[in-house]
């Protein structure tokens, strides 16, 4: 797989993924795109009571980032240039299958097929993980209001959901390198060093498969 680069940074909360993405992109002069969490009106709901908002947040969460992967392949990858997101639309099934009763799960899914059917997929993929200790620390020392009811059980889970979903990820696409480091070894916002190890094990990755950055 070739072309114009598409990279996306996964991982679970508190990770670093915005941080990174925006690290990459300052780097190569990439794109970047954000996904929307601020905007959605039902997420300080919804971390107070998961079974009583989770399908309508969600649901907001999957129409918008469908919304911004059209935009961006249509005003971007398509006229290749490009781009690195702080997500992968993947992550819309490992919170709906953590947070949805199995009717309601079902219906996502239907959903959520028809949506991606046409979506660009990413030349690679950065995964992203931490220890759970890691993870609280550090949406800790960002301080968004928002976050401040996360469970740390929740939390725990999800990171065991994201280990799972990658592994079926690489099954399903092996053409799609997926590139993993650790929060716990890596600390790339204040170590210039361990930003420039994942850079260059990124270029690398890029040039074995001849997308150019």
């Amino acid at each position: 797989m070739g072309g114009t680069p598409f990279i996306t940074v996964e991982g679970p909360i508190g990770v670093g993924k915005t941080s990174l993405a925006k690290a990459i992109a300052d780097h190569f002069n990439f794109t970047l795109l954000k996904e929307i969490v601020d905007e959605n009106p039902f997420l300080g709901k919804f971390y107070e009571d998961i079974e009583e908002w989770s399908f309508q947040t969600e649901m907001f969460f999957l129409c918008n980032r469908y919304k911004q992967l059209g935009d961006i392949n249509k005003h971007y990858i398509s006229k290749s240039q490009p781009v690195v997101a702080d997500y992968h639309i993947l992550k819309n099934l490992v919170f709906a299958q953590r947070s949805l009763n199995p009717q309601e799960y079902q219906k996502y899914y239907d959903i959520y097929q028809i949506l991606t059917t046409d979506m660009p997929k990413p030349n690679v993929v950065i995964y992203l993980n931490a220890s759970l200790d890691t993870l609280l620390k550090r949406i800790k020392l960002r301080g968004r209001e928002i976050e401040k009811n996360i469970s740390p059980l929740y939390l725990e889970q999800l990171s065991l959901d994201y280990d799972e979903t990658m592994k079926s990820f690489e099954q399903q696409f092996p053409e799609i390198p997926v590139l993993r480091f650790s929060g716990d070894e890596f600390d790339f916002v204040k170590n210039d060093g361990d930003l420039n190890h994942i850079i260059n094990v990124l270029s690398a990755s890029l040039k074995k498969r001849s997308v150019q950055p």
